[in-house]
């Protein structure tokens, strides 16, 4: 009576192991059901009490289920991420060199027009004084959980009061960003707090009639943004970090680009100063133009130059701030 007893649990044992064996990792089968394929999404999240919402788009490269990193793209104030998703024309960058590309939307009063917390600017976001950094790192969290992404490889950027963000982002949650590059912004927050040397790229004009680059704003943006507005400079902010991130030597400046006299960039310049070697390796890198406003190089501006100044083609800042991205990730 024992033996037959014995040859049941038995193979009743065999049946087991082999289903165990058959059956899909359970790693593996939760990273297919949570990566997001190649195209674009919009999401929302809960947090600070306030329904935040953000735009993805995926590369082709997404295909392959492998993690991929991540570039945070803010938009500028009064805007939001699907505008600044056109603006920037990110997402070509981001099909040739297979990174997600992220539109966060700010807060605002009004349906799209949204700014963000990034010390004295902007608006609604800054007089309510929203957790934008604390919604930063949830989203990055809330994008994790849907798709593999390269923890250790996600990068700040933005145009205007975005760019003043991803400084903000730089020196405050810099555990979880690995390098920025702010565009037409400076930095301007209350406390400089970095908690590692971190690389940093700016694109500035010194003919931005918006954001002044020796400090100030012009008379739009006092019109829109009249109080507890401080802007002390895009040399003056870059200077904080060239101190911190312990750079030795003063910068070095790249031959000057010069736009070609028969096409749009006629009078237009842009020229490289890299401050190197610093802690860690990083750098610090200012693109400085002269002759163009308020601009994203490279990106499709065309139709506000009236307000914002002249667009430029000279050098595309989506693929400068690439390869300069591509050099850095977070310490293990």
């Amino acid at each position: 009576m024992l033996v037959p007893v014995i040859r049941y649990f038995t193979c009743a044992l065999f049946a087991l192991v082999a289903v165990i064996l058959s059956a899909p990792a359970i790693g593996a089968e939760t990273a297919r059901k949570s990566t997001l394929a190649p195209g674009d999404y919009a999401f929302t999240l809960m947090h600070g009490g306030i329904q935040r919402t953000y735009r993805v788009h995926m590369p082709p490269q997404a295909a392959g289920g492998a993690p991929l990193p991540v570039v945070l793209n803010f938009h500028g104030a009064g805007s939001n991420g699907q505008q600044e998703e056109a603006f920037s024309k990110m997402d070509q960058a981001a099909d040739a060199h297979g990174f997600i590309a992220v539109y966060p939307d700010g807060t605002g009063r009004f349906d799209r027009h949204f700014t963000w917390n990034a010390g004295f600017c902007c608006a609604y976001a800054m007089s309510h004084n929203i957790d934008d950094v604390g919604f930063t790192i949830a989203l990055i969290d809330d994008l994790a959980a849907r798709t593999p992404i390269m923890r250790r490889r996600v990068y700040a950027t933005g145009m205007s009061n975005g760019g003043m963000m991803a400084y903000r982002l730089a020196a405050q949650a810099s555990a979880h960003i690995a390098a920025a590059a702010p565009v037409a912004g400076s930095m301007v927050m209350p406390r400089f707090e970095p908690q590692r040397p971190i690389a940093i790229m700016a694109f500035n004009s010194v003919d931005d009639p918006l954001l002044h680059y020796a400090g100030g704003y012009g008379n739009h943006v006092r019109a829109l943004f009249h109080r507890n507005l401080g802007n002390p400079g895009v040399e003056a902010g870059l200077a904080r970090w060239v101190k911190y991130d312990g750079c030795s030597q003063p910068a070095q400046a790249a031959p000057p680009l010069v736009g070609n006299s028969a096409s749009h960039d006629a009078g237009i310049t842009a020229t490289r100063y890299t401050w190197a070697p610093c802690k860690d390796g990083v750098e610090i890198v200012l693109w400085k133009l002269t002759g163009s406003g308020h601009t994203w190089p490279g990106g499709a501006q065309g139709q506000f130059e009236r307000v914002l100044g002249r667009s430029t083609g000279l050098i595309d800042a989506n693929e400068e701030m690439w390869r300069f991205f591509s050099r850095y990730e977070l310490p293990r």
